[in-house]
């Protein structure tokens, strides 16, 4: 016979930084997951936001009693997401932007998935993937950099290692961002080659996403850095740090 499988328990993470005229966005998040059974506990990092960010969320968690985690200097969003982790109790963690470029319906066709893998990743690159608006020019022929070069450097066959919704059972988060050293952008190519090297299996998710105006990202200084912290990974795995 077959063990029942485990009820599906979300933990949701939101990092946040400097905020402050898109924390309305934690609103409609709330409104569509406060009922949902599945979802176990929500999670919200102020990454050492500098606006009124911090005040915002405050209000936010009066409202909702979610887990509010802020600390005063900023660290990045992989530093944010693995704070995160750390105290996450479902049976699966997951983490998303707060500019909802993704949507929070995606957690529904999600939950459909779930159970058949260790690690979702969600992807633009798939012609099942729904693009509501694009990003500019620049920013996609960034993207597509990064992730050619991530799979070289990396090793790992990944479409998409950007989008910022993922997906992972509690045994591989815990594994993994136990582990993680880079805090800003590259993280995500950091957390993918330590699932492969680790042994979790991992599936693409096609998402609907949209573009929305306010990045953080900072061309071409954080593209440098990320290409340098690709290397660090590289680096780290040579030196045993993983």
């Amino acid at each position: 016979m077959h063990s029942a499988k485990k009820p599906i328990k979300i933990s949701l993470i939101i990092p946040v930084f400097n905020e402050e005229k898109r924390i309305h966005n934690l609103d409609i998040l709330w409104m569509f997951i406060k009922n949902k059974k599945y979802i176990k506990e929500l999670i919200v990092v102020n990454d050492g936001s500098t606006d009124k960010t911090l005040k915002l969320l405050h209000g936010f968690h009066k409202k909702t009693k979610c887990t509010l985690i802020s600390y005063r200097k900023n660290k990045g969003k992989g530093y944010a997401i693995k704070k995160g982790s750390r105290i996450a109790r479902g049976t699966h963690v997951i983490f998303m932007d707060a500019d909802m470029s993704t949507p929070p319906k995606m957690l529904r066709g999600l939950k459909n998935i779930i159970q058949n893998t260790d690690i979702i990743v969600g992807t633009r690159k798939n012609s099942k993937a729904v693009l509501l608006q694009r990003q500019s020019e620049a920013r996609e022929m960034m993207g597509r950099y990064f992730t050619s070069i991530s799979q070289r450097i990396m090793g790992v066959k990944v479409s998409d290692f950007t989008c910022g919704f993922k997906c992972f059972t509690k045994k591989a988060a815990k594994k993994i961002f136990a582990k993680q050293h880079i805090n800003r952008w590259a993280f995500d190519a950091e957390i993918l080659f330590l699932a492969k090297k680790y042994g979790f299996s991992v599936s693409e998710f096609p998402v609907e996403w949209k573009d929305v105006r306010g990045t953080k990202v900072r061309f071409p200084q954080d593209a440098i850095q990320s290409f340098i912290d690709l290397i660090r990974i590289r680096l780290n795995d040579i030196l045993e740090k993983y």
